[in-house]
């Protein structure tokens, strides 16, 4: 398996300069967290990642969305009694090479994969080469770290396009059990609860691992810091561009 690996054009390579989108917390949580949960959400191209995200953090659902330079969300959440703080970084798209033997992704991805605790496997069941890809970035996520056990989950998107299906349910599953983590479908669009299932899952396991450790458990790799005020104004700013978009398709009719 060859990797290819691009450097970003406006990021210098071994830059950290990524966006950190705080979200705020329901309820509002005044004590310290006692854990870091770090999680990166991977797959091809318009699988639905960031959609995922903001759905699992907010419960709304985006249709569209700009170009995918990988966001940084932070929010406190309590799970099991214990209050965590959560990151999700979203990350731009990879894709198989031509001959389906080389992976191909940018290098913020490999950071992005060396500071995760957990991982969130996407493809779209509409998309059989999103499925295709799902392999060789697990394998490439295992080069990265060759030991213990890696918290994943393999996530179906758009399963309410059900006559769009390209991947039967029992392909997601079959995959799911040959790398060693369970398969969720779900839905960005149509379903919060079968999202919320996915990422809880997956962020217990995390905690888990971490034990009583504060999740700083490896040095080097992305080191960013917490706005003071946490704030909305990126997705804000999202929902302003959706709302303008809609506003202005409708005055063209």
């Amino acid at each position: 398996m060859r990797l290819l690996i691009e450097q970003p054009r406006t990021m210098s390579s071994g830059s950290s300069n990524f966006l950190l989108v705080p979200i705020p917390e329901y309820p509002v949580l005044d004590c310290v967290p006692s854990k870091n949960v770090k999680i990166v959400v991977l797959g091809a191209s318009n699988v639905g990642k960031t959609a995922l995200i903001v759905r699992f953090l907010t419960k709304r659902f985006i249709g569209d969305y700009e170009a995918n330079t990988g966001a940084l969300y932070s929010r406190k959440i309590n799970l099991d009694g214990e209050q965590v703080s959560l990151q999700v970084q979203d990350t731009p798209c990879v894709s198989l090479q031509d001959d389906a033997e080389g992976l191909y992704c940018q290098e913020q991805i490999n950071r992005s994969i060396y500071w995760a605790d957990g991982y969130v496997l996407v493809f779209s069941i509409t998309d059989l080469n999103s499925y295709r890809t799902i392999q060789p970035l697990y394998q490439h996520v295992r080069r990265i770290h060759p030991s213990g056990n890696i918290p994943v989950i393999i996530v179906g998107n758009k399963s309410d396009l059900l006559r769009a299906r390209q991947v039967a349910d029992h392909e997601g599953k079959a995959l799911a059990d040959e790398l060693g983590g369970p398969y969720f479908e779900a839905s960005a669009r149509e379903n919060h609860e079968s999202v919320q299932a996915a990422f809880l899952y997956l962020c217990q396991e995390v905690s888990r691992a971490l034990g009583g450790g504060n999740g700083e458990k490896r040095k080097g790799g992305l080191h960013l810091a917490r706005p003071k005020s946490p704030n909305m104004q990126e997705l804000k700013r999202r929902f302003r561009q959706v709302l303008s978009s809609k506003v202005k398709s409708a005055t063209a009719l």
